[in-house]
């Protein structure tokens, strides 16, 4: 196996790997406010995402930046529980132009959290040489993060349907059902990574 190769390997594991949850239920929690129809707006979010983790990951790596790993540990879940809230205080997004345009900015400010979050995994594979590992473990990252968002969306499709056949009696829509369901539950777990990671 080449190089490249094996640090792609590495890094879609690292998305995949239990241990490294948190990084999945964020993507859960910003996945949950989407259908299908709404790609465009989902492609804008994870866009940004990927971005604002590909430039931190680039700094960490390189020692051009270094940040605490506990206050990283610690602010990776608040940045899951912000976007959960997000998820629960907006409830029309069609009249909510304005928050389609601000939610990319905030998924890519989160996104330089979660990079350097795998930096400091990444920083002590290799010695030398940093531009093969770091192209390869952020392509590795990059296949996951489809692979959990589009499990992610044939679930949450599979819920609106089920929420409909159910026929519950209520003013809300199955998808936004689906939206305060995730949404506290992922506030939930998060809130609890986030008490036992506190750095002070």
């Amino acid at each position: 196996m080449s190089e490249l190769a094996a640090f792609v390997s590495l890094g879609f594991r690292h998305i995949l790997d239990p241990n490294g949850a948190d990084h999945m239920v964020f993507l859960l929690a910003l996945a949950a406010i989407y259908r299908p129809s709404d790609w465009r707006q989902a492609v804008w979010v994870v866009t940004a995402f990927t971005v604002g983790h590909s430039i931190t990951l680039a700094l960490a790596v390189t020692d051009t930046l270094l940040l605490p790993t506990a206050w990283i540990e610690f602010l990776i879940p608040v940045t899951i529980v912000a976007t959960g809230l997000e998820n629960l205080l907006i409830r029309d997004r069609v009249r909510s132009a304005r928050r389609w345009r601000s939610r990319p900015l905030f998924s890519g400010v989160f996104g330089l959290v979660h990079g350097a979050g795998f930096a400091n995994y990444l920083r002590s594979l290799f010695a030398d040489r940093v531009a093969v590992p770091l192209f390869g473990f952020n392509l590795g990252i990059e296949l996951g993060q489809v692979l959990v968002l589009l499990v992610a969306t044939v679930i949450l499709v599979a819920v609106d349907h089920a929420v409909k056949r159910l026929s519950w009696t209520t003013r809300l829509s199955p998808v936004r059902l689906r939206v305060l369901g995730v949404s506290v539950v992922v506030i939930l777990v998060a809130s609890r990574w986030a008490v036992e990671r506190v750095p002070w």
